[in-house]
């Protein structure tokens, strides 16, 4: 019996090595997948045949010779399944729904007072369900979600404390999984920033990079040797909550002067308001900045120049390959842009400067929610549970 269960745990670690390489380089042949994985060519026919009949993998044709017959050629498909992200903001929210590949099918933005606990979720519950509902039929269905937030999470998906939202110990993935029966992954929107970026943006050929993501707080995702780095208890990433100004005003965390007090949106929007003499917000000041407003300009360059206080602090600390910013001030790079690099020229040290790329996120504020999507999908095929056996 256990020579049996051996060789079935073989031939399922085979078959994700196979599939695994169909997700990340397709299209491709079987005879190229053999010389890739070192598996004989009848194993990976066979797992590609049952992975065919799963529905995960299709043939589309034959590809070019190099010498004999001509190879048939497999795609993922990644019409066969669908995942929901969701990234959880202070005041607003981002779903997709996207194919196992991470294509965007549909997208909702919905804004929120967070006026409690109770009417944000509702309000996060009934996005994913208008989500679910209009799913396109597929042989899995809609078979996760995934859902960054602005805070620091357990294994569990406890959100344990989001200081700009004013949560604690909020149960976010136990509520979803009872209400959807599906399963969830909630991670940091940080964290879930930087693996978008990896998986779909400008880190694709990056192995060590910094993912910060700027909205009304600060956090940052640290990607080392392609791995999520997330520290001895998995709270990595709080850097908008390292101190600029030692004595400086206090945060909502309890500490003072912290980085997100001077270069969040919500500093800006703060500054903003003292100087124009009203509330304002980011859509509106991006608009006058656009049309050649020379003070909100000037609010802007004010925040890039602080941008760059911290991120000197990152490349001297971490020296990274690449550091991406993001999240909704990405729409603000060409004001920010200029101060930051001037203050990085001045300030960081050269060496860890000199191979360095600084580069404001194509992907500007979906960053995170493609990444919360590709953890569940992520979760999906690493499940003991989802076979590429179809039922």
């Amino acid at each position: 019996m256990k020579q049996t269960g051996d060789l079935n745990l073989v031939k399922k670690i085979n078959k994700t090595i196979v599939l695994h390489h169909i997700r990340t380089d397709s299209p491709i042949s079987r005879a190229k997948i053999a010389e890739i994985t070192g598996l004989t060519k009848a194993t990976v026919s066979s797992l590609v045949n049952e992975l065919i009949e799963s529905s995960l993998v299709q043939e589309i044709g034959a590809g070019e010779s190099s010498g004999g017959r001509k190879p048939m050629m497999l795609l993922f498909n990644g019409m066969a399944g669908y995942a929901i992200g969701v990234d959880l903001g202070v005041h607003d929210m981002l779903a997709v729904l996207t194919d196992l590949t991470g294509k965007v099918i549909r997208e909702n933005r919905i804004q929120h007072h967070n006026e409690s606990v109770e009417q944000v979720t509702h309000l996060l519950k009934t996005t994913i369900r208008e989500l679910i509902e209009t799913a396109p039929e597929s042989v899995y269905g809609v078979i996760g979600i995934g859902l960054g937030v602005p805070g620091i999470v357990d294994e569990e998906g406890n959100l344990l404390f989001a200081p700009n939202l004013g949560w604690e110990n909020v149960p976010l993935q136990s509520q979803l999984e009872a209400e959807f029966g599906l399963p969830v992954v909630i991670d940091n929107e940080a964290n879930a920033g930087a693996v978008g970026e990896k998986q779909f943006g400008a880190g694709k050929d990056t192995a060590n990079l910094i993912y910060v993501s700027i909205g009304m707080g600060i956090g940052a995702g640290i990607i080392i040797k392609n791995e999520l780095y997330r520290g001895a208890t998995g709270f990595s990433g709080e850097i908008g909550h390292i101190s600029i100004q030692h004595d400086g005003p206090k945060c909502r965390c309890g500490s003072l002067g912290c980085w997100e007090l001077y270069a969040s949106e919500h500093a800006l929007l703060e500054q903003a308001g003292r100087e124009l003499g009203r509330e304002v917000d980011l859509k509106s000041l991006l608009s006058k900045a656009e049309s050649g407003d020379a003070g909100v300009i000037k609010l802007f360059e004010r925040l890039g120049y602080y941008l760059g206080v911290g991120v000197v602090n990152i490349i001297n600390g971490y020296n990274p390959e690449f550091i991406i910013l993001g999240g909704r001030l990405a729409g603000g790079e060409k004001w920010l842009m200029k101060p930051l690099l001037d203050l990085l020229e001045k300030r960081s040290l050269p060496h860890p400067r000199k191979q360095l790329k600084v580069e404001f996120s194509e992907l500007r504020d979906r960053s995170t929610v493609l990444g919360a999507a590709s953890f569940a999908v992520t979760k999906f095929f690493a499940s003991t549970t989802v076979s590429v056996e179809r039922n």
